[in-house]
């Protein structure tokens, strides 16, 4: 087993359940696990703990609130009370207190808040951070896919969580980029405590990665493949600490893991961002 590396997060939203996949990413170093209530049909607790409630403790586990199930779809809330219970919910279907609980997409719902929606922010963070406080689980978050309308409802009385999660990589639109660096700022959160999610938007067969070569991030990426190229630039899309990335095979954690010996050539990953702010604005590339 390899020295665990808190870079690479295993995300569950689109691999599978399977406790080899669970040994494997031990053995390469893989100690930190990230899923939701909603994944799996709302069933990703329930089957954690069945398949592979053993290991869960040698993990590093978290997991979101936010989303309900309905009879025929899932709804969105961000009810402190209905958080709460989501919390002490996930804590029973796991066998165990998370050790981070985030925020799910508190943007699904703040715009219907509206003209109270800081007001609604402010609470559903204080019911996590009381959550945490009161031991139903180690540390609470904020993930978020479009953080662009958080930083302006974020002020003195917002609670500050322990961790932020927003989408990272090379087909992260520059607006996203500037709101997840906004948030992270005014959040006070920076380094480790920024995570990345979706790095390859969506999958790495996507016809994307066949047309660009994301070798040029890196300085002297001889020898890593497109794929470890984007996985490792990432980590520059914005500036974040750690990457929850999902996979099935263990080769794909492996190569993963592998890229992270790569350099990124952070002038490059300057000048890409000023190209994607330019087009944003109609400028010629």
């Amino acid at each position: 087993m390899r020295t665990a590396d808190s870079r690479v997060v295993l995300g569950l939203h689109r691999s599978r359940h399977e406790r080899r996949l669970l040994t494997c990413a031990l053995d390469l170093g893989i100690a930190a696990i990230d899923t939701s209530t909603n994944y799996l049909g709302f069933r990703s607790h329930e089957v954690l703990a069945r398949t592979a409630g053993d290991l869960l403790p040698k993990f590093t586990l978290s997991t979101k609130v936010g989303y309900f199930p309905r009879a025929d779809r899932s709804e969105h809330s961000l009810d402190p009370t209905r958080l709460s219970g989501a919390v002490e919910q996930a804590a029973r279907d796991l066998g165990r207190e998370p050790d981070v609980v985030f925020l799910h997409n508190p943007e699904h719902s703040l715009q219907e808040a509206a003209p109270h929606n800081r007001d609604v922010l402010a609470l559903a963070c204080a019911a996590l951070a009381d959550a945490a406080a009161k031991g139903m689980c180690g540390a609470w978050g904020i993930a978020s896919w479009d953080p662009s309308p958080l930083p302006a409802l974020i002020d003195a009385t917002t609670p500050r969580p322990s961790v932020l999660m927003v989408r990272a990589g090379l087909l992260v639109g520059i607006r996203t980029l500037d709101a997840a660096d906004a948030v992270a700022e005014a959040l006070g959160t920076g380094g480790s405590m920024v995570w990345g999610m979706s790095p390859f938007g969506g999958s790495t067969g996507a016809p994307v990665w066949d047309r660009i070569d994301p070798r040029v991030f890196l300085g002297g990426g001889a020898g890593l493949s497109r794929v470890q190229a984007a996985f490792r630039a990432a980590y520059r899309l914005p500036q974040v600490g750690s990457i929850a990335v999902g996979a099935d095979e263990p080769a794909h954690l492996g190569e993963l893991i592998g890229a992270l010996a790569g350099e990124v050539d952070e002038q490059a990953i300057r000048q890409y961002r000023s190209l994607l702010r330019g087009r944003s604005r109609g400028q010629p590339v």
